[in-house]
């Protein structure tokens, strides 16, 4: 498909107003994230989520990293994380960068789908800069989304849910004060 140029030589898909990527946690989970997990459709979904080991960069290098359709966003990007080496041998992933460390913050809790079953498990992680225990927290949040996988267990046609570990999908973004932020329009929109 061949895009029309305006007169300043950008696409006029790029100066759209109003269309922003902002998939639910039910989207991200039974659609990115499995999709991903099954291997299918990979060009396209890199080109919208990158797979990156987000460990590996402070949180302010992420935006430049984020797929196509958050390049714009002044709040919010989204990344799938291979599952880290040492956390394959079983044990506990390393959060820590440079300049601080991810700390998980509360209680994990279920992703539902439309017609409500359990489909993924969200952490959420704020991050710190400096060493444990004394950092200085940031406004720099996560999301980290895992994908349950439904087993039938041997003794009966009880469901046991299974939590996928190959693949995570990370939403990272930046707690802007206001209390219903992903609501809003993103800062630094000209309409």
């Amino acid at each position: 498909m061949q895009q029309e140029n305006d007169q300043n030589g950008s696409s006029i898909e790029e100066n759209i107003p109003g269309f922003r990527f902002y998939p639910t946690e039910d989207e991200l989970v039974s659609f990115y994230l499995h999709n991903k997990l099954e291997e299918k459709r990979l060009q396209d979904l890199h080109r919208v989520i990158p797979l990156i080991n987000i460990y590996e960069f402070e949180p302010s290098q992420l935006p430049k990293m984020s797929g196509e359709l958050c390049n714009g966003d002044a709040e919010q990007w989204f990344f799938f994380v291979p599952r880290q080496e040492r956390e394959a041998r079983g044990g506990r992933p390393n959060r820590t960068t440079a300049s601080g460390y991810w700390k998980a913050t509360g209680s994990p809790s279920y992703v539902y789908s439309l017609d409500n079953r359990v489909i993924g498990v969200k952490k959420s992680m704020v991050f710190y800069n400096g060493k444990a225990p004394t950092g200085r927290k940031t406004k720099w949040k996560m999301h980290e989304y895992r994908a349950i996988k439904e087993e039938l267990s041997t003794s009966s046609t009880h469901v046991i849910p299974k939590l996928r570990h190959e693949v995570s999908l990370c939403r990272v973004y930046i707690i802007s004060g206001s209390f219903r932020a992903f609501d809003r329009r993103p800062v630094g929109t000209g309409t």
